[in-house]
């Protein structure tokens, strides 16, 4: 099947710089405008999500594109911009179970509360349920995959 090329392929990406710079500022835990193999790999862990040493790497060798050992913010944001066909799925679904702590296919307030608190955005279980309704298309109170995907897809669909 031909593609057209006027189309663009669905992205995730974060479209507001300063939104960006605050991730990438969590990320970088010294605060030396780099992330180093360290703070990507303790971000990780926090998450819950430990990654092999030999992952780690070709992790940062994929993102580390000017090949300094580090992930600088213009790297970090090209990475956060970057879209592809069959790694879009993927990607997707580990961002999803990075939420999912309980892994029963469903986000739940008090489990994006967590997250987005063990990533130093502090914010309630109340304000987590508003965030959830703006994408609880079932209204079940929790955010299923199809229901993240979609709400990523939109985010992008401004560009």
């Amino acid at each position: 099947m031909a593609t057209d090329p006027t189309v663009t392929k669905p992205s995730v990406h974060l479209q507001d710089i300063d939104e960006l710079k605050q991730i990438f500022s969590r990320f970088d835990a010294n605060g030396d405008g780099k992330i180093s193999v360290s703070e990507l790999d303790n971000i990780l862990r926090s998450l819950g999500s430990g990654v092999p040493k030999d992952q780690l790497q070709r992790v940062m060798e994929d993102l580390d594109t000017d090949h300094d050992g580090f992930i600088n913010l213009s790297e970090f944001a090209s990475f956060c911009r970057a879209g592809s066909a069959d790694g879009d799925a993927s990607e997707l679904r580990e961002a999803f179970d990075l939420y999912d702590k309980d892994k029963n296919g469903l986000i739940s307030a008090t489990e994006l509360c967590q997250v987005l608190n063990s990533l130093g955005m502090k914010c309630s279980v109340e304000e987590c349920h508003n965030m959830i309704k703006s994408v609880d298309s079932d209204g079940d109170s929790n955010v299923n995959f199809e229901e993240f995907k979609k709400m990523m897809m939109t985010n992008n669909s401004a560009n």
